[in-house]
């Protein structure tokens, strides 16, 4: 049988190494985070976000408890403000998308209109040969609703640069999968823009069709826009 939560874990061990920078982009109890923790050592750092204080104080204790080392900064806020915590480039990013499990909150959940800023922006923040997994859960509709919405997005990222998979186990609909995005090495991208020709050639036109149509693509309309986060500056923000 496949389990998806190993799965998962072997996909990031191929890219993450110790000292790299790792973001949990969803903390909930922090066992991403401490798993994150432990791969990148005490030379490599760990951010987490989570808009929940329940949720930093769960992870913290578990971290503690479990001999984390002292890498990570635990941040109070919307995921979709990260470029104004993180300035490195990650090498790994996590969602796990849904409620904080354990909370009994159900109706306090990750949404559509905050999501996708946050999962462009980690695209975004990927480093060469980095990673980002994403774990959705339509057992509920706005889970639902988030896949459908994650799946025609990454359906339009440039496949000279990025390939975008999804893990699925096809005979039970409702259950947990996910989405990994890996960035190619700067070597592979280099070898690849040779074969696409001169400016102008497939690749420009492979891109312009992308953006074509990601402009057609059924994403949520915003009531209101995100905040816009301001620039990062090394140090900033409120971090545990």
């Amino acid at each position: 049988m496949v389990d998806l939560l190993q799965l998962e874990k072997q996909f990031l061990l191929a890219h993450l190494r110790e000292g790299d920078i790792a973001v949990d982009y969803t903390m909930g109890n922090g066992n991403d985070t401490l798993f994150l923790s432990r791969t990148v050592g005490p030379r490599g750092h760990v951010y987490a976000f989570d808009i929940q204080e329940a949720a930093l104080r769960s992870t913290r204790a578990r971290l503690t408890e479990a001999g984390a080392p002292e890498n990570y900064t635990l941040i109070q806020a919307s995921h979709h403000l990260v470029r104004q915590y993180v300035c490195e480039q990650v090498k790994a990013g996590v969602f796990n998308l849904g409620y904080l499990p354990g909370s009994g909150n159900k109706a306090l959940t990750t949404l559509r209109e905050t999501t996708l800023p946050a999962v462009e922006a980690a695209v975004d923040l990927l480093a060469p040969d980095g990673i980002l997994l994403v774990a959705v859960y339509p057992g509920h509709e706005e889970g639902r609703l988030e896949g459908e919405m994650l799946a025609a997005y990454f359906a339009t990222l440039n496949r000279y640069r990025l390939c975008a998979s999804c893990f699925r186990i096809l005979n039970s609909p409702t259950s947990p999968y996910f989405y990994l995005v890996e960035k190619k090495a700067e070597d592979a991208v280099s070898v690849q823009k040779a074969q696409s020709g001169p400016k102008g050639g497939k690749r420009e036109v492979g891109d312009k069709k992308n953006r074509e149509k990601r402009g057609k693509a059924e994403l949520p309309r915003q009531t209101s826009a995100p905040q816009v986060p301001e620039p990062c500056e090394r140090g900033k923000g409120v971090g545990v």
